[in-house]
C-alpha cells in the first residue's frame, strides 16, 4: 500500500478539497459529524479519496456493553465511506448514567484491558474492517498496573488491532507529564503504528493542550520523523478543527510530512 498523507475532512475545507489538491492524498472522516445527516457525500468522496472513519463517542473503555444504537449509526457511515480502517480512542466519554462530552483517560489495568479489547473486537466486527486506537491527551497522570506503552502493546495485540499514534498528543502529555517522548516510544511494538495524528499545540498558563488550532511546531515535525524512522506507519492526518489557515499553508504541511516519508 502506498503511504498516504492528508486531512481530516471538515466543512471549512470543503471547497479546497473538493478541486482535489494533489498534497492531499487521503482523507479522515469523523463518523459523528456525519451520522444525522445524508451519507451520498461520503460516497463521492470515497470516489476521489481514499478514506479513514475516526470515531470519538463509542467510549470503548466504559464498562458493559456499547450504546447499540451509535454502534449502529457508527457502522452505517463505515458502510457508506467504505474506508481503507475505522479507529477510535483509547478512552470513556460515558459512564453507565451520564454523558461526559469529551475524552477521558482509563487506567492502565488488566480489568481496563479486558474491557477495551473486547469492545474493539465487537466494533471491528460489525463493520468488518481493521480497527486501530488512538492515544488520547490527559491532564491527570493515572497510576495503573503498567506503563502506558506497555498497556497499548497488549491492548494492540489482545484485540488484534492497531495503533493510532497521536503525536500531538504524546508530545503534549510528555511536557505536562515531565516524561521522554523518545523513552516512550521506545516501549512501543513499531509494528504496532499504523497511523499518525499530528497538530500544532497550544500553551496557556505553563499548561500544553491539543485543541487542533495552531499550525505544525518544529519538534512535532521533528518527532513525527522519528515516529517514521522506527515504525511502519502507513498514513498520517493532519488535524486541524479551528482557526483554519489559507490552503496553501496546510498543502505546505503536507509536502513536508509527505517528504518525511520519503527521507524515512
Amino acid at each position: 500500500m502506498r503511504r498516504l498523507v492528508g486531512l481530516g475532512y471538515r466543512g471549512e475545507l470543503a471547497h479546497w478539497l473538493d478541486g482535489r489538491p494533489p498534497e492531499v492524498g487521503c482523507l479522515e472522516i469523523t463518523a459523528e459529524h456525519f451520522m444525522d445527516r445524508a451519507q451520498d457525500q461520503l460516497r463521492v468522496l470515497s470516489r476521489h479519496y481514499p478514506l479513514f472513519v475516526h470515531g470519538l463517542g463509542l467510549s470503548l473503555g466504559t464498562r458493559g456493553p456499547l450504546e447499540i444504537d451509535l454502534l449502529k449509526r457508527f457502522a452505517r457511515v463505515v458502510d457508506a465511506a467504505a474506508p481503507l480502517w475505522i479507529s477510535e480512542h483509547v478512552a470513556f466519554t460515558r459512564t453507565s448514567e451520564v454523558d461526559l462530552g469529551h475524552l477521558n483517560p482509563v487506567r492502565a489495568t488488566r480489568e481496563s484491558l479486558q474491557i477495551l479489547s473486547d469492545h474493539a473486537r465487537e466494533v471491528a466486527d460489525l463493520c468488518g474492517k481493521p480497527l486501530i486506537l488512538e492515544n488520547i491527551t490527559s491532564h491527570v497522570a493515572l497510576r495503573g498496573e503498567m506503563t502506558e506503552p506497555d498497556f497499548l502493546n497488549r491492548l494492540c495485540d489482545q484485540a488484534e488491532c492497531g495503533l493510532l499514534l497521536d503525536v500531538t498528543n504524546l508530545l503534549v502529555n510528555s511536557r505536562n507529564h515531565h516524561f521522554d517522548p523518545l523513552a516512550w516510544l521506545d516501549q512501543i511494538e513499531p509494528g504496532h503504528i499504523v497511523q499518525l495524528h499530528v497538530v500544532g499545540y497550544s500553551r496557556d498558563q505553563g499548561r500544553w493542550h491539543d485543541l487542533h488550532a495552531e499550525a505544525i511546531q518544529e519538534e512535532l515535525f521533528d518527532l513525527t520523523e522519528e515516529v517514521l524512522m522506527r515504525a511502519p506507519v502507513q498514513a498520517i492526518i493532519i488535524e486541524r478543527d479551528e482557526n483554519f489557515p489559507p490552503p496553501e499553508e496546510l498543502a505546505e504541511e503536507l509536502r513536508r510530512l509527505e517528504a518525511a516519508f520519503v527521507k524515512a
